[in-house]
C-alpha cells in the first residue's frame, strides 16, 4: 500500500507529540518532531549568543546546525541530537520554551527547518507534528489534523510533563508562556499557526490519548481506503 504523509498541527500541550508518536508506531512510519528542531535551534542560538536581529549571525548559526533524531531502545523514544549531541532533555526545559517562538518567527530559521523537514519526508511514510506542517511543509499531506484544547487544560498537562522531569513550575507561569507562544505563532508573517482548510479539527480538552490516536487512525484508514478505491477505478 502506498505510504502517505500524516500532518498533525496545533497548539502547544494539546497532545500532538504523544499522539503523533503512537500513530507512527501503529503505522510503522517515521516520526518527526518538528517542534524539537526549533527548540534545538533555540538552544544553539542561546549557547552561542546569536542576536536574532543580526541576519548574518543567524545565517552563520544555521549553517553550523545539524539536527537529527535517533531511536533510543532504552527509553523507547526518538531523541533529538544537535550537532551529534543528545539534547532531548535540555530542549524541553522552561527557558527554551520561553524563547522558542521568538526564534521560530525568524524567516531564515523557518526556511532552513522547512527544507530539512521536506527532505526527511520526501519518501512519504512519515508522521510530522508541528505548527505549519499541513500549510507550509507538506500542504499535499494526505491526512491533516489540527489539534486544540482550552488553555487551562493545556497548562495543567504541561505542568505535569515538567513535574515528571523534576521541574516544578508555577501553573500561572506556564499558562502565560502558552498564551504568549500562541500569539506569536498565530500572528507571525512566516508560516503562521493556522488550521489548513482540509484539516480535521480535533479538540482534545476532554479526550484521552487513546481517543486522540483512534481519531487520527480512523482518518488514516478512511483515506487509505479511498486512495485504494480510486486506484482500482483509474
Amino acid at each position: 500500500m502506498k505510504k502517505i504523509v500524516i500532518a498533525i498541527d496545533g497548539y502547544s500541550s494539546c497532545g500532538k507529540s504523544t499522539t503523533a508518536k503512537l500513530v507512527a508506531a501503529e503505522m510503522g512510519y517515521a516520526y518527526i518532531d518538528t517542534g524539537a528542531m526549533y527548540r534545538a535551534v533555540t538552544l544553539y542560538f542561546l549557547q552561542h549568543h546569536i542576536a536574532l536581529t543580526n541576519p548574518k549571525e543567524v545565517q552563520d548559526g544555521l549553517d553550523n546546525i545539524d539536527v537529527s533524531f535517533h531511536y533510543n531502545p532504552k527509553t523507547k523514544r526518538n531523541e533529538t541530537f544537535l550537532n551529534g549531541l543528545n539534547v532531548e532533555d535540555e530542549i524541553r526545559k522552561m527557558y527554551i520554551s520561553n524563547q522558542v517562538s521568538e526564534v521560530s518567527v525568524v524567516a531564515a530559521v523557518r526556511h532552513a527547518m522547512v527544507a530539512q523537514q521536506q527532505k526527511m519526508g520526501r519518501k512519504r511514510g512519515v508522521v510530522m507534528d508541528g505548527r505549519d506542517i499541513g500549510t507550509a511543509v507538506f500542504p499535499d499531506a494526505e491526512v491533516k489534523v489540527f489539534m486544540t484544547a482550552d488553555v487551562d487544560t493545556r497548562a495543567k498537562r504541561r505542568q505535569q510533563e515538567l513535574l515528571d522531569k523534576n521541574q516544578l513550575i508555577n501553573l500561572d507561569e506556564i499558562k502565560e508562556n502558552l498564551q504568549k507562544r500562541d500569539h506569536i505563532d498565530s500572528t507571525r508573517e512566516e508560516s503562521p499557526l493556522r488550521r489548513a482548510e482540509d484539516a480535521h479539527l480535533l479538540d482534545t480538552s476532554f479526550m484521552t490519548i487513546d481517543e486522540q490516536v483512534e481519531f487520527v487512525l480512523n482518518k488514516v484508514t478512511t483515506t487509505l481506503f479511498e486512495n485504494e478505491m480510486a486506484l482500482q477505478q483509474s
